[in-house]
């Protein structure tokens, strides 16, 4: 666990400007459609910080920061490779792209990406529907 969450000014410092606001507008799109434990932690070698979202001891996905680099990474199951075969072609060719290079372990398929914009953002939210389906609606006001 970290003992110092990074404030604005440090993720600001850290990825830049318009990345810090793609990371926001990431962090936004998940939380409108997925209400989540947020965990900030160390980036371990290759990254500074890392934002994961859980719920019940499973990982949704997590963001990663580094110096002038967002991450974000899902990790897809068996069943859940399946499910995204099956629908590949509904997806950009970029995604496409990072998930056949996407490193597999036993746990699954690690795909990171590193958006520079929001462009693949529809593919994101429609690969976390694949891992678990929204259990926040946008009209309901109760929490």
């Amino acid at each position: 666990m970290l003992d110092i969450i990074p404030d604005t000014e440090q993720m600001t410092n850290l990825v830049g400007k318009s990345l810090y606001g793609v990371w926001n507008e990431l962090c936004a799109l998940v939380d409108a459609k997925y209400d989540m434990d947020c965990i900030w932690n160390k980036g371990g070698k290759a990254w500074t910080y890392e934002y994961k979202y859980r719920r019940g001891g499973k990982t949704l996905c997590a963001l990663y920061a580094r110096e002038n680099c967002v991450g974000f990474m899902v990790i897809l199951g068996k069943e859940e490779r399946l499910k995204f075969e099956n629908d590949r072609e509904n997806y950009t060719e970029e995604v496409q792209r990072i998930y056949d290079e996407a490193q597999t372990y036993h746990d699954g398929k690690w795909i990171m990406f590193e958006p520079t914009d929001t462009s693949l953002f529809d593919d994101f939210i429609r690969l976390l529907g694949i891992k678990r389906k929204p259990n926040r609606s946008k009209h309901s006001g109760t929490h």
